[in-house]
């Protein structure tokens, strides 16, 4: 009894023990005479908005700079006091890359402006964010900018990563973001897109006036930039001046004052109106801008004069209309743009010449795939003004200035043509993916939403809804949809459709007039699952120019080979196993240089087993070999079964994925390449009845379209042939969309070529 009440007691004491110094921690007041002490590191509060970094300064690549933070509104740095390769690996991953390589101190790529956000940063490097990281807190920091941390990331990206490593303007806090042009013609209200009217901002969940006082032209070139316009037109003051003075308005920027080059109103130095003002714009009226937009897209509202388009200048690779990466013609062959000194001035240059509005991304480290073939610039610096890329000063490159990992890409503003609101997916597990939904009117003006007949429904219009939808690119186009048999429509409005691929909606494709579906079955409708990024596939074709020969191969070793069939038909007729047959014979290099890895439509569940060869085919057909005439007419053909899909070879730093042996998973990684030998069955065209003349040669992958990519221009390769009966010889290949249209024309009119015999 007396040890139990010694423990009470004991325990009572030792509870007021642990009680009192927390009540006199929290009662005694602060003085402000007492130093403040040095913080302890501790992780800064999580914070709702979310942070965006970037790599910035000079001179540097892509994948390196000075890191910056967006946060409160504010881009800013972080010291170096306390850094590590443990903070640069947790940094480079949130800006897309797999890790770092290294980290740099005192400013190497020059002194950050603005706050500097953290300062005594200590990661573990297992972190998901900065802000999960010790340090003395938002904003808390003893350093100067000499002190800005830098880092070297691995130029590797993370699968799937969505957020690019953006060269972002340099906008101040101005609170200008949402612009505008209200049309107050009633006839141009209905039209899309909106290209002329009053330039209103948004302000407080409203929408204000500009005082036109002192606007010039330059402004207004600015406005139609960012609106998605290349140009800009002179407007009728005094038709506006007679309508708006009946108006009320609303000022909130009294004045304007930028030069021209810039890529939003927000950069402009701008004047903006005192709460306690009364003069608001005396003498003035509301801002208006008149717009010219590019070819893509007028066609429905009535401008006589269309703007030309660069020839020598274009984009590819893009999910969306207006984004890509930037490639340049030269001596009639498509090349690249490297990333050095990439800049918005560079990259809004290029996407006005193409008829869109200014940049609203320059894109560094291929983040729209890696192109083939030439790198023809580096270190482009165009002020802004200028009509061509061609027109900026530039450096020409040597072999040791850049890669095709550092071609530079953009995302330019282009009009809002609402083509996103006349569809829609139901029944999806995510927004990405679901059935086809289409709003259309009836003769009364009447609009329900209706379905598209999935009879004709390939990859190539699932492309198109994408798009449409702004969800990137198409993995993959449904016939059938009962799975996703979630909406009440029923009704088809839409069949027959048929796509080239790169229209901006589906009302532009071709179509039936009145709608004709077999299985009209709402179980039958259109679906697609859409993806952020793709796979691009691309022949190497100088291999094929340096590896091809002829081969007579004797009838007995071919029994495989004609199970497949990948022999010429009048094998049939043959006396087995005796003679032989005459084989065109190269190698295959096939390059995945897209944004995901290329993997074969069917599941491993319904691959099919070749006993004879001893392996899987996961495509019925990856690739066409044929041989045509002058006319374009095929005189031999062979196609190659998908043997299988894997990772011959990679890019260095790239990790193979892919292995087909022991029922290994199939498809070719991004930076990889699957080699198929010169020396390896049905890699021929058998020419065993082909006379001697001149040919072309033409090698298509991914034919049917059966798998998705960002690209399909460039799956088809061509080659000029020339066959004496004993010798073959192949010059000029090349993949389908290198050359200039001139230069194609050319290769088409091959000379000396006159109904197969040599001239």
């Amino acid at each position: 009894m007396e040890k139990s009440k010694h423990r009470r007691q004991f325990a009572f004491i030792l509870l007021i023990g642990m009680w009192l110094p927390c009540c006199f921690a929290q009662t005694t007041p602060s003085t402000s005479a007492a130093p403040t002490p040095t913080p302890s590191p501790s992780s800064p509060r999580p914070q709702t908005e979310r942070l965006r970094f970037r790599l910035t300064g000079y001179p540097r690549k892509h994948n390196e700079g000075r890191i910056e933070i967006f946060y409160k509104g504010e881009w800013g740095t972080i010291c170096d006091d306390d850094f590590s390769l443990a903070n640069a690996h947790v940094l480079c991953r949130q800006l897309g890359f797999v890790e770092a390589t290294g980290w740099t101190h005192s400013a190497k790529y020059g002194n950050g402006q603005g706050k500097i956000w953290l300062d005594n940063v200590q990661c573990n490097g297992g972190e998901k964010s900065i802000e999960l990281c010790k340090s003395r807190g938002w904003g808390n920091s003893d350093c100067t900018h000499e002190e800005d941390a830098g880092v070297v990331c691995k130029d590797e990206r993370i699968p799937g990563f969505v957020d690019s490593n953006i060269i972002d303007a340099h906008v101040t806090d101005n609170k200008v973001e949402e612009v505008r042009l209200r049309p107050v013609v009633t006839m141009t209200k209905k039209r899309m897109p909106i290209t002329e009217g009053v330039v209103e901002v948004k302000h407080k969940d409203s929408w204000v006036q500009i005082c036109d006082l002192g606007w010039t032209i330059k402004n207004t070139h600015v406005v139609c930039g960012m609106l998605g316009f290349p140009h800009e037109r002179k407007v009728n003051k005094n038709f506006y001046k007679l309508y708006l003075e009946r108006q009320r308005h609303h000022f909130h920027i009294h004045s304007v004052a930028c030069t021209g080059t810039e890529v939003h109103l927000a950069a402009c130095p701008l004047e903006f109106n005192k709460p306690n003002s009364t003069i608001t714009c005396a003498g003035g009226m509301p801002a208006v801008v008149s717009c010219m937009p590019g070819p893509l897209f007028t066609q429905n509202i009535g401008i006589k004069k269309k703007l030309k388009i660069s020839s020598n200048v274009r984009l590819k690779g893009g999910a969306k209309v207006g984004e890509g990466r930037v490639e340049v013609l030269k001596e009639n062959e498509w090349g690249t743009v490297c990333d050095d000194r990439w800049n918005l001035q560079s990259a809004s240059v290029v996407c006005r010449e193409l008829g869109f509005g200014s940049a609203k991304e320059a894109l560094t480290g291929a983040r729209m795939g890696q192109g083939m073939g030439p790198i023809y610039m580096n270190e482009v610096k165009c002020v802004g003004q200028e009509k061509s890329i061609w027109n900026c000063t530039f450096k020409n490159i040597t072999a040791e200035d850049c890669k095709h990992s550092e071609d530079a890409a953009v995302r330019c503003n282009v009009p809002n043509m609402g083509l996103e609101t006349s569809i829609q997916l139901t029944g999806g597990r995510t927004q990405y993916e679901g059935r086809v939904e289409l709003l259309t009117s009836d003769s009364n003006g009447t609009q329900r939403w209706g379905l598209i007949c999935g009879e004709s429904w390939t990859t190539k219009e699932a492309m198109v809804a994408c798009r449409q939808l702004g969800l990137g690119y198409a993995s993959q186009g449904m016939k059938e949809t009962w799975y996703w048999d979630s909406s009440n429509v029923t009704e088809m409005v839409m069949s027959g459709v048929k796509c080239t691929g790169s229209e901006m909606s589906l009302s532009q494709c071709q179509h039936h007039k009145a709608v004709s579906c077999q299985k009209a079955a709402a179980k039958f409708a259109a679906g697609v699952i859409c993806s952020e990024t793709a796979s691009d596939l691309v022949l190497n074709a100088p291999l094929v120019e340096q590896t091809v020969y002829i081969e007579d191969r004797p009838l007995h070793m071919l029994y495989c080979a004609a199970e497949e069939d990948c022999l010429s038909k009048s094998a049939a007729k043959a006396n087995w196993p005796y003679g032989h047959r005459r084989l065109l014979r190269f190698s295959s290099q096939i390059h995945n240089i897209g944004r995901a890895d290329f993997r074969p439509k069917a599941g491993r569940h319904s691959w099919v087993w070749h006993a004879c060869h001893g392996h899987y085919h996961s495509m019925d057909i990856f690739t066409h070999y044929d041989l045509l005439n002058s006319n374009g007419s095929k005189v031999a053909e062979g196609h190659k079964a998908s043997f299988c899909l894997e990772d011959t070879d990679c890019h260095e730093g790239v990790s193979k994925r892919y292995e087909c042996a022991n029922f290994g998973d199939q498809g070719i990684t991004v930076g990889c390449w699957d080699l198929y030998r010169h020396d390896i069955d049905c890699q021929w065209i058998d020419i065993t009845d082909i006379r001697a003349g001149n040919y072309i040669l033409q090698v298509v992958i991914n034919p049917n379209y059966e798998v998705a990519e960002s690209d399909f221009t460039n799956n088809a390769m061509k080659c000029n042939c020339k066959y004496d009966g004993h010798r073959i010889w192949l010059h000029n290949c090349h993949i389908g969309d290198a050359f200039s249209e001139e230069a194609e024309r050319r290769f088409e009119k091959y000379p000396g070529q006159l109904n197969n015999q040599i001239s």
